[in-house]
């Protein structure tokens, strides 16, 4: 099992990536009280680990459900994980996450804590495309499913940790250190991404040359 979370936690962090949500949580919280602020960083954190590990759980019945092969999911979460890498490595936030009007809309809410900042912005489609490959990868066993969603929790204690300290982050690490953590980041997702399409292209071929 710690050789799976080992697996599992990086993905899951690096896709959530919320270093890089840091700054625009402080845009879109600069009217807002410390103490408001604060609350909607808990709240957002524990509704997007839940919707996580909602769809970790339960992501096999989806793939029943609209007839979709667990490789075929495998290159489209991995083609979508690598358009999000991509956005990371050139330290713009993804579109895939996230659009320019959305995260304008968002500074006007009174309330940002579910949208945009639970969702999309740190369970979206690519970390929820991830967590369900990854739960699908263990063949149904115990021990990855215990590792996958404690490295959701793992991630999401970390989020609101860093949210939390949004500004103390941004301060220490500045604009030119963020970026440089999201491009690694991305080189890192990237890396992820491909591994997944190799598996769904592998699983494929031999699924039609069987």
């Amino acid at each position: 099992m710690l050789n799976q979370l080992a697996l599992a936690l990086p993905a899951v962090f690096f896709v959530v990536d919320p270093i890089g949500v840091v700054p625009l949580f402080i845009a879109m919280t600069a009217h807002d009280s410390k103490e408001k602020a604060r609350s909607m960083a808990l709240r957002a954190s524990l509704t997007g680990g839940l919707l996580l590990i909602v769809f970790a759980l339960f992501g096999a019945a989806i793939f029943k459900l609209f007839g979709v092969t667990l490789p075929a999911f495998r290159v489209a979460g991995g083609m979508l994980l690598m358009l999000t890498a991509l956005d990371m490595v050139r330290a713009r936030q993804a579109e895939t996450r996230t659009s320019p009007a959305e995260t304008a809309e968002g500074a006007e809410k009174d309330d940002i804590a579910i949208v945009p900042l639970a969702i999309p912005l740190l369970a979206g489609p690519g970390s929820i495309a991830t967590v369900m490959v990854l739960m699908s990868s263990g063949d149904g066993s115990v021990g990855n499913a215990v590792a996958v969603c404690l490295a959701v929790v793992i991630t999401f204690i970390a989020t609101w940790l860093l949210l939390r300290g949004a500004h103390l982050v941004k301060r220490v690490l500045g604009q030119s250190g963020i970026a440089i953590v999201q491009r690694v980041f991305g080189l890192i997702l990237a890396a992820i991404a491909v591994q997944f399409v190799v598996d769904g292209v592998r699983e494929l071929l031999t699924r039609s040359a069987g």
